[in-house]
């Protein structure tokens, strides 16, 4: 039987989600992700404490809710992936694959991430934790199990037991000279990431109906071990000291402008708008589901969740402080090094210290793992929409798409692979990932139209988006998303690591990689141009509204369409 929505464009039978929550559970296992726990907190702390949750909320409720709403929409209504929504605005599908291209280069080094987490877990049914101290083989003669860190000069090249395990215990970052100097791949880290590979492949090779199930797992177990967490590390002496210094209101800061920044950059990259992931899971919902209640529930989630983490991390980075009695800011960090160094580091200091960090490095497992399975999910659907013969295949096709992952991945593991993964982490999705939400939104609002996205919306809820909303879509979110591209080209710079600065075509390398998924939006806009007939007025109309412009309605190159809201 295929499905007829009520505007009589037929939709062949489209598989749904088992249960309502799958789907959120999905939502919301993407969307909170390491960031939520190794950013967030950190910012907050640095940009006046509890003052920054000002901008981080105005940005919110600006930009990141009615970008999320459009997008939950959007896949919803059309029940496509990433390219294939873009029936609605042919011209515009260029952005499709501008996402699917950014989904798929960060899963060449996210999984990584989940690798490590899991070497460490594997590392911590010992007696002993293999960070504590500096008597292991590889550690150097720098290593130091005191925290010296008074400010004579002979202390500033002493280095952590933590952080030597972490960059010569596990990355072997001392066999490396740089990213010319790669080596072969780490035998240990690479089984760590075909596991994670075999873990992805099957949590997505049956579609939703099993992605759906996992999430059960991986999108909850993280709120267990963060309130467990919690419920210990404010027992620990100096943990109040960490929980004020996160909260405390800072109210001046909130007139320099790079605290707006940060909150800004936070709200575009924390809710994962952007990569096709929200597109492809709303595609299996079903035609009627309310997509505007779970826009609201699923992204004040992720913003709870970020929040809540901080207490859990500064209770402990609090408890350090005081332990070593250093100040907190020399203590307190930010990405990896916060959750594999300094945490890690807490944990062993704890009685029983093997099981806190058996615990720990599940969250961090559960925490990626789903975030890694949304992104994977996007380039699958995303390609199967758009190459319908790989839909008697989805089995086949998800093995080619985690095994190329896999390979490419390897780069990551090698003793200088940090290298390789701090070069994808800062271009794969930063620029170009502001820059496909400005074109999806400039796409939506103003070429298919506000007025008909609204008709759409309420067709499949029953009542039609407020003007609020509305505005957003048509002029808030895209000046504010033009403002992000802006200012992310202008406060640029070139990615390191530690003291190490890469080299020029490294940097050349990452430019080509950030502009390779831009330059999907001209390309296919030319592509269109050349091959439709009558050009630009097929373009930029809707598919089936085709036979339209053939008696010469071009709705589109009327004035009223632009001006109506």
């Amino acid at each position: 039987s295929t499905l007829v929505s009520p505007a009589g464009h037929p939709h062949e039978e489209r598989e749904t989600w088992g249960k309502k929550i799958d789907f959120l559970l999905s939502v919301i296992g993407f969307a909170v992700d390491l960031a939520n726990v190794w950013r967030f907190p950190y910012l907050c702390y640095k940009n006046g404490g509890g003052a920054f949750l000002v901008p981080y909320l105005f940005f919110m409720v600006i930009a990141g809710m009615p970008l999320f709403y459009m997008e939950l929409a959007l896949g919803q209504y059309n029940r496509e992936g990433a390219a294939g929504v873009w029936k609605i605005c042919p011209i515009f599908k260029g952005v499709g694959f501008t996402v699917i291209l950014i989904s798929l280069y960060v899963g060449f080094y996210y999984n990584v991430i989940i690798a490590w987490a899991l070497f460490y877990l594997f590392s911590s049914f010992t007696g002993e934790l293999p960070w504590v101290h500096c008597n292991n083989t590889w550690n150097s003669p720098n290593c130091s199990d005191l925290w010296a860190f008074n400010n004579s000069l002979n202390d500033t090249h002493k280095s952590t037991p933590a952080a030597e395990y972490f960059e010569r215990g596990v990355l072997h970052l001392q066999d490396s000279e740089g990213i010319a100097d790669l080596g072969l791949p780490r035998w240990q880290l690479t089984s760590c990431l075909a596991v994670v590979i075999v873990v992805l492949y099957f949590s997505l090779w049956k579609g939703v109906k099993t992605s759906g199930k996992v999430v059960w797992i991986t999108a909850t177990m993280p709120y267990v071990v963060l309130t467990v967490l919690l419920l210990r590390g404010v027992t620990l002496p100096g943990a109040m000291d960490g929980i004020k210094a996160y909260l405390s209101v800072d109210f001046l800061r909130l007139c320099e402008p790079q605290v707006w920044i940060d909150a800004a950059t936070q709200i575009c990259f924390s809710l994962g708008v952007g990569f096709g992931v929200l597109i492809a899971f709303s595609s299996y919902n079903k035609f009627s589901n309310n997509c505007y209640r779970d826009a609201i529930i699923t992204s004040s989630i992720n913003s709870l969740t970020s929040f809540f983490s901080g207490f859990v991390i500064f209770s402990f980075l609090g408890y350090m402080s005081h332990k070593h009695s250093v100040p907190l800011d020399k203590v307190a960090t930010d990405g990896p090094g916060l959750v594999f160094i300094i945490y890690p580091e807490a944990i062993a200091t704890l009685p029983g210290s093997s099981v806190w960090a058996v615990i720990f490095f599940i969250m961090l497992l559960t925490l990626g793992i789903d975030s890694a399975m949304g992104g994977m999910e996007s380039v699958i659907t995303g390609l199967m929409d758009e190459f319908k013969f790989l839909h008697k295949h989805r089995e086949l096709f998800t093995l080619f798409i985690v095994v190329s992952t896999f390979l490419i991945s390897l780069f990551c593991v090698t003793n200088g692979g940090i290298y390789v993964f701090t070069l994808l982490d800062h271009f794969a999705a930063g620029t170009s990932i502001l820059f496909g939400v400005l074109i999806e939104a400039i796409g939506i609002a103003w070429f298919y139209g506000v007025d008909r996205f609204s008709d759409d919306i309420e067709e499949m809820i029953g009542q039609r988006p407020g003007l609020y909303w509305r505005l957003c879509w048509k002029f808030v979110s895209p000046c504010f998303l033009l403002f992000m591209v802006v200012v992310s080209f202008a406060t640029f710079n070139p990615p390191n690591y530690g003291t190490y600065t890469f080299p020029i075509w490294a940097n050349m390398i990452g430019w080509c990689l950030a502009i390779s998924s831009m330059t999907m939006v001209p390309l296919y806009a030319i592509y269109k141009m050349c091959t439709l007939p009558g050009k630009l007025a097929y373009a930029i109309t809707p598919e089936h509204e085709h036979h339209l412009v053939d008696n010469g309605e071009v709705r589109r190159f009327t004035l009223q369409h632009w001006m109506v809201i």
